[in-house]
């Protein structure tokens, strides 16, 4: 049987499975954090995720978060249409029995062809760029900055995009160039709210993330 030991931090609730939790011969880390993510019946306004040997449970997000990440959608929708790829959200990306739910994703529009095997949700191998809005509390700055930043980039994806209210006064930072070996980028490009990035390659490129998107500078935490 898996541990599952609870705890609550400032914004978010996390259910965490440690690897010393599991039986001595018991099936492998991986396996069993994916069967029990399989197995896990949330109530309505909560997700799990599979990030770092951990499922995390959270739940859906304050108005702030909702509103930049609705904009980011709105845009990266009107810059792709008519193409083959659109922006998704509230959708798994599924990558060696991990598991992450991005607060918006480019993939093809349409994600038939791109199931995981157990129809879960979409392979990270289809995933051409992914956005964070990085929520309050610590543990969740550390998530979006640290955790899945590993995560993206052991995955391979192309571009990852963290819009971050509570680093300064606001900055946004591009990742490009995933190193999986390293679980790092070769490319971190970091500017203040209200200096415009550019999405360099994949479907979104030239797509420009701005202060109509990110809103004006935040005051200083």
């Amino acid at each position: 049987m898996t541990a599952l030991a609870h705890e609550r931090p400032e914004t978010m609730t996390e259910i965490r499975t440690e690897a010393e939790c599991l039986p001595e011969n018991g099936p492998g880390l991986d396996e069993a954090l994916w069967q029990a993510w399989k197995a896990i019946d949330l109530p309505e306004g909560y997700r799990a995720e599979i990030i770092e040997g951990v499922i995390e449970v959270s739940p859906t997000a304050r108005r702030s978060h909702g509103l930049i990440t609705n904009r980011v959608r709105r845009a990266l929708d009107k810059f792709l249409d008519g193409g083959e790829y659109a922006c998704h959200q509230d959708v798994d990306v599924i990558h060696s029995r991990k598991a992450w739910i991005p607060d918006a994703f480019v993939a093809p529009e349409d994600t038939e062809p791109c199931g995981d095997e157990d129809d879960m949700g979409v392979r990270a191998d289809s995933v051409q760029l992914i956005v964070e809005v990085v929520s309050p509390g610590k543990r969740n700055q550390d998530r979006d900055r640290v955790r899945k930043r590993r995560e993206y980039a052991r995955a391979g994806i192309p571009v990852y995009v963290v819009i971050d209210d509570y680093d300064g006064q606001g900055a946004v930072t591009l990742f490009t160039g995933p190193r999986p070996d390293r679980a790092d980028w070769e490319d971190i490009h970091r500017v203040p709210y209200g200096t415009e990035v550019t999405i360099p390659e994949g479907p979104a490129k030239g797509f420009v993330v701005t202060e109509a998107i990110t809103g004006p500078a935040r005051a200083k935490k």
